[in-house]
C-alpha cells in the first residue's frame, strides 16, 4: 500500500517531468527529425509538426528504457534520487529548455537535463560517475565530427557523383536497411530485454547463432533498396523526396527513444516506491512529448530548416542518414543525446559540401554551440546551488 505523502510527492515530481517532456517535444525531438525534410520542401512545417508527434510517442514505449535507466540511476553514484531532488531536477531542465523554445534558439536538452541531474545530485551527497561521465563526454565530443563529416562525405558524393545518382541512393537505401533491422525494440525482447528485428526474426533459423540475424538483415536491406531503385528510374526527385521522409520519420522515432529519459528518466526510482510500471512512465512521458510537438514545435521547425541552411533534397539526405545512425548508437548505449547537436552538426557538415559554406551562418553556429556548453554548465550550477538552498531552508 502506497502511503499518501508518497504518492503526493510523485504527482508533484510527475508534473515537473510533464512539463520537461512538453519543452523537449517543443524544442529538440518536436523540431529537429524533419528541419531538413522542411528546407527542402518536402513537406510543410504544420505537417511535420503532426507526424513528429506521432512517431515520438511511439518511439518513447517502445525504445525508451535505457536511456530512462541511465538518467534515473547512472550519473550519481553512491545515492539514489529522491522526491525532491527529481523535482526540482526536471524543474530547472525545463525551464531552461522551454527558454530556448521561445527564444529561437535550440537548447541543447540532454546538456542541460544532464547537468542538472549531476548537479542536484551531488548537492544530495552523491559522487561523481566518472564512468558514466567519460561515456557520455565521449558521445558529445564525437558527435558533431562524426555526424558532420559524415553527411559532407553523402552529400559530396550525391553532389559529385563519383558513381551514378541512382546507384548511390541504392546504396543509402541498403546502409539504412542494415540499420533498421539491427535497433532493438521493447516489444521483440524477452521480459524487460530488448531485441532487434534480426535477432527477433534470425533465431528460428538453423545453423550458425550468427547466421539468422545475417540472413534477415540482408532481406531487410534488399526489401529498402529495391523499391528506391525502381523508384529512382522512373522519377529520381519524387524517389528522394519520399527518401527524405522516410528519414525524417526514423529520426523522428529515435528522438522519442532517446529525449523521453530526459524527461522521465529522474523518476525511475521514485515509481518504483508507487509500483508504476516503466513502460507506464514512458507512455506518460511520449504524451507530453507528443502535446510539446503539436503546440510548440513548428516554431523551432522553422528557425532550425531556414536559419542553417538551405537545404535540397539530396544535402537533407545526407544530413539525416548520420543523424539516425547516432541516434540509435545513443540509444542503444543508454546515453543522454542532444538531437539539436545531432542533426545540426549534420545540417552543417551537408551544407559544406556545397561551394565551401552551402548557406551556413557561421554567426549563427558559434550562438548555438555557446549555448550548448552554457547549458551545461548553467544547469549544473543551479541544480547544485537550487537544491542546496532547498537543503538549507528544510534543514
Amino acid at each position: 500500500m502506497v502511503d499518501i505523502v508518497t504518492l503526493g510527492t510523485f504527482l508533484v515530481a510527475a508534473g515537473a517531468s510533464l512539463f520537461m517532456a512538453w519543452s523537449i517535444g517543443a524544442g529538440s525531438s518536436g523540431s529537429t527529425p524533419f528541419a531538413p525534410a522542411v528546407g527542402a520542401n518536402a513537406i510543410s512545417v504544420m505537417r511535420a509538426g503532426f507526424l513528429v508527434g506521432l512517431l515520438g510517442i511511439s518511439g518513447a514505449i517502445l525504445q525508451g528504457q535505457n536511456v530512462s535507466e541511465a538518467m534515473g540511476r547512472d550519473l550519481i553514484a553512491g545515492v539514489s534520487l529522491s522526491p525532491a531532488a527529481a523535482t526540482l531536477a526536471l524543474s530547472i531542465a525545463a525551464a531552461l529548455v522551454a527558454a530556448g523554445v521561445f527564444t529561437g534558439y535550440p537548447i541543447a536538452t540532454a546538456f542541460t537535463a544532464t547537468g542538472s541531474v549531476i548537479g542536484v545530485g551531488l548537492a544530495l551527497g552523491g559522487d561523481p560517475a566518472w564512468a558514466k561521465y567519460t561515456e557520455i563526454g565521449a558521445m558529445w565530443i564525437l558527435t558533431p565530427f562524426v555526424g558532420g563529416f559524415a553527411a559532407y562525405l553523402i552529400a559530396r558524393s550525391l553532389r559529385d557523383e563519383p558513381i551514378s545518382e541512382r546507384t548511390l541512393v541504392a546504396l543509402l537505401g541498403v546502409l539504412v536497411g542494415v540499420i533498421v533491422a539491427n535497433i532493438e525494440f521493447a516489444v521483440l525482447g524477452e521480459g524487460t530485454a530488448a531485441a532487434s528485428i534480426a535477432a527477433a526474426a534470425g533465431e528460428p533459423i538453423p545453423g550458425p547463432a550468427a547466421v539468422g540475424p545475417i540472413l534477415v538483415t540482408v532481406a531487410v536491406a534488399v526489401l529498402w533498396a529495391v523499391p528506391i531503385t525502381i523508384g529512382m528510374r522512373a522519377d529520381p526527385l519524387r524517389t528522394e523526396r519520399r527518401f527524405l521522409l522516410v528519414m525524417g520519420g526514423l529520426v523522428a522515432f529515435s528522438a522519442g527513444g532517446s529525449q523521453v529519459g530526459l524527461a522521465v528518466g529522474p523518476l525511475v526510482p521514485l515509481s518504483e516506491d508507487v509500483g508504476l510500471p516503466l513502460v507506464a512512465l514512458l507512455a506518460g512521458g511520449g504524451v507530453g512529448l507528443l502535446i510539446g510537438s503539436w503546440t510548440g514545435a513548428p516554431r523551432m521547425i522553422k528557425a532550425i530548416s531556414q536559419d542553417y541552411s538551405s537545404l535540397g533534397p539530396r544535402r537533407s539526405i545526407a544530413a539525416l542518414i548520420p543523424s539516425f545512425a547516432l541516434a540509435q548508437a545513443a540509444v542503444l548505449f543508454g546515453i543522454p543525446v542532444s538531437f539539436n547537436e545531432i542533426v545540426v552538426s549534420s545540417i552543417i557538415g551537408s551544407g559544406f559540401a556545397a561551394a565551401g559554406s552551402g548557406g551556413v551562418s557561421v554567426r549563427k553556429i558559434g550562438f548555438t554551440i555557446l549555448a550548448w556548453i552554457l547549458s551545461f554548465l548553467g544547469a549544473l550550477a543551479v541544480g547544485f546551488g537550487g537544491f542546496s538552498a532547498f537543503q538549507f531552508v528544510v534543514g
